[in-house]
This record gives C-alpha cells, sequence and structure tokens, in this order.
C-alpha cells in the first residue's frame, strides 16, 4: 500500500536565505503547515561551502538602496555570523526543515501540486514556492572535457587540499579571485580571464590578486581565451584562442551559476524571450500560487533583496487565504 502524501500549506523548495525568509514570513502570518526542502545536508549551502571563513556577508551587496519591507533583515556580518543567524532564526521560528530532500518534480494535483523528494511523491502543497539560487547548476565551458580529466577539473572551488600543484583557475568575478587567493600560497596558480581586465571583483580582492602578482604567487592572463583542454600524460594541455599553450594539474572553473531552466521548464514555468522566469508583481509564476523567490525572481545576488521577495511571496498568498474565507 502506498504511503499517502503528507499535506501541507506551502512547500518551499531550498533552504537558503530566501527560503528560510519565506518560512518565517508564513509562519507569522499563521499560515501552516510550511515545509522547507532542501537538498543539501545544511541550510544556506552556497554560502557554507564557497564563502571563506570570515568572508563578509553583505546585505545589499551592489545595491545600497534596498530597505527591507519584512521580518528579514541584518547589517553586514561575517559568514559565521550569517550562518549563526540563520540557524537561530530556525529555532527561534520553530521552521519544518527537511534536509538531503532533493525536490525532483512538481505536478499539478486537483488545484494543488504533489511535490517529488528524490523521484517520489511525498507532499501535497496548495502553494509552492522555488528558492533554489542560481548556483545548483555550475556554468561550464562550451568546449567538451575529456572524461579522463573528471579528477582534475573542478566546476566549483574544492573542499580537498591542494599542494604543490600547477593550478589553472578560469573565471573573471570574485569566486576567481578567492580561490586563486586561497590556493596560491601552497601552489603555482595561474587565473585566466578572457577580458583585458576585471570589472566585477570587488576592490579587496582586487587589491589582493595584484599584490600576490606582485609577490610572483598569481600570474595573471588577461584576454585570454581557452578554446580546448585535453590530457597529456599526467598533465592537462591548455589550448589558447592566440595559438599559446600551457600545461597544468588542475583546472579550477569559476563561471558562476545559471538560472536552473531545466528544472523551471519541467514543471511548466515560462520564459520570456531574454530567458527570463515570467512572473507577476507577486513574483508569481505563470502557474498558479507557484512562485520564485531569491536569486530566481530578483537580480544581483543581493539577500536582502531576497528576504524582501519572501514578503512580497507571503503577502500574496496571506491575500488568496483571505479571499477563499
Amino acid at each position: 500500500m502506498e504511503k499517502p502524501l503528507e499535506r501541507v500549506k506551502i512547500a518551499i523548495v531550498g533552504g537558503g536565505p530566501a527560503g528560510i525568509a519565506c518560512a518565517i514570513e508564513a509562519k507569522a502570518k499563521g499560515l501552516e503547515p510550511v515545509v522547507v526542502l532542501e537538498k543539501h545536508k545544511e541550510v544556506c549551502y552556497t554560502i557554507s561551502k564557497f564563502y571563506k571563513p570570515g568572508k563578509r556577508v553583505d546585505a545589499d551587496y551592489r545595491d545600497k538602496n534596498v530597505k527591507p519591507i519584512g521580518l528579514c533583515s541584518f547589517e553586514t556580518e561575517t559568514k559565521e555570523e550569517f550562518l549563526e543567524r540563520i540557524n537561530s532564526w530556525i529555532k527561534q521560528w520553530k521552521l519544518d526543515v527537511r534536509l538531503n530532500s532533493e525536490v525532483t518534480n512538481v505536478v499539478k494535483n486537483n488545484g494543488s501540486y504533489e511535490i517529488w523528494v528524490k523521484d517520489e511523491p511525498k507532499f501535497l502543497a496548495e502553494f509552492v514556492i522555488i528558492a533554489i539560487g542560481i548556483f545548483c547548476a555550475p556554468n561550464k565551458p562550451e568546449y567538451p572535457i575529456p572524461s579522463e580529466l573528471k579528477n582534475r577539473v573542478f566546476f566549483e572551488p574544492p573542499d580537498v587540499a591542494l599542494e604543490n600543484k600547477k593550478i589553472l583557475v578560469v573565471g573573471g568575478g570574485n569566486t576567481a579571485a578567492e580561490v586563486s587567493l586561497q590556493f596560491c600560497e601552497k601552489n603555482e596558480v595561474h587565473l585566466s580571464y578572457r577580458r583585458p581586465s576585471f570589472f566585477r571583483i570587488n576592490e579587496t580582492n582586487l587589491n589582493l590578486l595584484y599584490q600576490k602578482e606582485k609577490e610572483g604567487k598569481i600570474k595573471l592572463l588577461l584576454g585570454t581565451d581557452i578554446i580546448q583542454i585535453a590530457p597529456e600524460g599526467e598533465k592537462i594541455k591548455v589550448f589558447f584562442k592566440d595559438g599559446m599553450t600551457g600545461f597544468y594539474d588542475v583546472i579550477i572553473y569559476c563561471l558562476g551559476g545559471t538560472t536552473p531552466k531545466n528544472f523551471l521548464k519541467k514543471i511548466g514555468i515560462e520564459f520570456d524571450e531574454k530567458g527570463n522566469p515570467i512572473l507577476n508583481e507577486h513574483l508569481e509564476t505563470n502557474l498558479p500560487k507557484i512562485f520564485l523567490a531569491g536569486d530566481l525572481a530578483v537580480k544581483g545576488g543581493n539577500i536582502l533583496k531576497a528576504f524582501n521577495s519572501a514578503h512580497t511571496i507571503i503577502e500574496k498568498i496571506t491575500e488568496y487565504e483571505k479571499n477563499r474565507a
């Protein structure tokens, strides 16, 4: 006999800042039960895994005009302080967070939605909020990566110790800069960026990069475009567009994340001609009562905007509930 689906008022897909804020806003409005489904073993996985110890977490990164409109807000904190804040909120609001619960499908069922976890229907939700962020699928280069190199090529910052290696970091953002700085003390690090100068790296990281370049610990390969990589014995041979080649032990791509379009399209969410999901002013998709929060809905990787998106969504769900009553 099949186990009956667990019924919830709101299913929140993703346990990052936006997902946690949605759950808090919902609890404050008395909208229950609410479940947060996080595919990793911890909440705020991107911050926990990809932010180096002590890294600053800005509430209004790149946009100083954002003001909090809901319950969730904070000032600039370290990685550790921010994660402690999130976990204290989870305890304070008694949030129901299910870890290791990757949502693989959302299927309409008589006005509600079946939530499939690891390819099995587990929940029946009246409302669904998708807050999975943009970093669940790292960008990859257009050229193929030979299968022989799978243990030497990374598409996200590796959590393994690397020493006495010649490392090529590929990318032009803060992640690429921080990865280069992280490994340059015990390795020979080259940083390849296709543009002739950096424009997306913050001033602190940029100054540190130039400092390490002067010290001979990082070699900056600006204006270099990679067209192919191939195994060459125990090394990786890298072919650049200008005809230059190089040999490395490890390549780390830091090309950013992409909107998880495949998942969103799979469940029926529509996109505009620019490739952005179509949302109304309440961040509701073309599927009634399915909303997008955080980076999927607001641009810029801004945590305060993610918190505000949670407030906007829960206000609309509250309106739905009042109209039904």
